[in-house]
């Protein structure tokens, strides 16, 4: 039997530059190697885990050398956790690598000519900018290597917050997540110290048992507050006395809520959550536009960029008080109901029933008559007697997810030929593998980046494309 080659090792390398998916890269030879956790200007032992023909991906094994682009690390989480993988580049850097990400992208696979793109609009808050975050129970915590190497018994093995990434089944205990405002950081160690000192059994995963799952908290800009828990095990007296000890330590939530999930994976989506305090819903509010959020609601993660990006969409629209909009991919309505007192009809499709239902209910809650929303699968809603009972849209708006829209979408749209279509993308590449789609009859002639997840590579873009006269 023939052995296995070694892969290769490389000495004192060179990082380059930073390329999509944020993953740094260098070149050697002809090879381009990516890696993680490295910024240009780095020198570094690289140890190859993957080959294909064009490129290599290896793990930074050692580093002889910091790039002075680099900064300090504000968590001391940073490595092990799988979120704010960034934190080593000053902010102006990364906003300058999102910025390239978004130009190199349309260009290599949009294969279009740009515009000057607007320079990429920063978040005001780098840390404490998120309004939902889910952290997870269990019982096997992430060990650090010290631990390990010890050998000593390990006195507390349970964990509550994140999933080390490409560990399944283990959790790093969160102290502080620079992520969300208080009071989250508060409610999370209050729960972990509650359910630690009252003996609470925290998840197994493989087991498939113990009380507690996970726990979910969101916040809004105007100072509401939901607390969502999940139980595994459904033991009313100790799930109750949790539940009061959160109440009475936390008086400011508006919406303390939960949950008994005794499936395979995490997902409430398809259970049924009990209100235990306060509403069932909290409020974000927009322009004096109020937004009610559920616990099961999709609503932009960053509030204040949210608004950002909703402002960029409706100027690259520039809605007449005559048009007609078509909002796909609407979600829970939010950009539809946001621009709708500048048109005169706005149309919303989305295929999660549960979304446009809390869009229908967003409408009334503002008093917005000339929306309507509808259900189902994009490419089978929107056909000809869709648009010819609806009214033929002067303007799309179009916010597909990561996947970007399918090809029958597309084809619809050069049907449907509006005046203008405003894409808005969380993926810069399949976004320009659509606008390539559409480039016959399209012409691009805005861009703007808004960045809404600082210290990740993530990065939402916003493109005005116009009818070819």
């Amino acid at each position: 039997m023939a052995r296995k080659r070694k892969k290769p090792f490389y000495e004192k390398i060179r990082i380059e530059d930073i390329g999509a998916e944020g993953k740094a890269l260098a070149r050697i030879g002809n090879m381009i190697v990516f890696t993680r956790l490295a910024a240009p200007g780095d020198i570094v032992d690289l140890q190859v885990t993957r080959k294909r023909k064009k490129y290599q991906e290896a793990i930074v094994t050692h580093f002889h050398e910091f790039s002075k682009e680099r900064t300090e690390v504000f968590c001391h989480h940073f490595g092990i956790c799988g979120g704010c993988k960034w934190q080593f580049l000053p902010y102006e850097k990364q906003l300058f690598y999102k910025q390239k990400q978004v130009e190199d992208q349309l260009k290599r696979i949009g294969k279009i000519d740009l515009p000057p793109i607007s320079p990429i609009m920063g978040s005001e808050s780098d840390t404490f900018y998120r309004n939902k975050l889910e952290f997870t129970f269990s019982n096997k915590r992430w060990l650090t290597p010290e631990e390990i190497e010890s050998g000593n018994e390990i006195a507390r093995p349970d964990a509550l917050g994140f999933h080390v990434p490409g560990m399944f089944d283990k959790v790093i205990n969160i102290e502080k997540c620079w992520l969300q405002p208080s009071p989250s950081n508060e409610i999370r160690n209050f729960i972990f110290r509650y359910a630690t000192e009252n003996r609470l059994s925290f998840f197994d995963l493989r087991q498939q048992e113990g009380l507690l799952r996970t726990l979910i908290i969101r916040t809004t800009l105007c100072g509401e507050l939901m607390v969502i828990l999940s139980f595994f095990e459904d033991k009313k007296e100790k799930r109750t006395d949790l539940l009061h000890a959160i109440k009475n330590e936390f008086p400011e939530i508006t919406s303390l809520m939960y949950v008994i999930n005794k499936k395979g994976n995490d997902t409430i989506t398809d259970q049924s959550i009990e209100l235990f305090y306060g509403r069932d819903h909290i409020f974000e509010e927009m322009e004096g536009l109020r937004f009610k959020i559920g616990p099961k609601s999709f609503f932009q993660t960053n509030s204040a960029q949210a608004y950002q990006l909703y402002n960029v969409a409706r100027e690259f629209a520039d809605l007449k008080e005559d048009e007609t909009v078509y909002d796909l991919y609407t979600g829970t309505g939010t950009i539809a109901n946001f621009i709708a007192r500048s048109a005169k009809k706005v149309i919303g499709i989305e295929y999660i029933p549960e979304a446009i239902e809390d869009a229908k209910e967003n409408a009334s809650l503002n008093h917005i008559t000339n929306t309507e929303f509808f259900a189902g699968d994009m490419k089978a809603v929107l056909n000809n007697d869709f648009i010819q009972k609806h009214g033929h849209p002067d303007v799309v708006i179009t916010d597909p997810p990561r996947a970007g829209m399918h090809a029958d979408v597309v084809k619809t749209l050069l049907d449907m030929s509006p005046r203008k279509i405003v894409y808005v993308s969380c993926n810069p590449a399949t976004q320009a593998r659509d606008i390539l789609l559409l480039g016959d009859h399209y012409k691009t002639t805005r861009v703007q980046p808004v960045d809404m997840f600082p210290h990740t590579h993530h990065v939402e873009n916003v493109v005005l494309l116009e009818r070819n006269s």
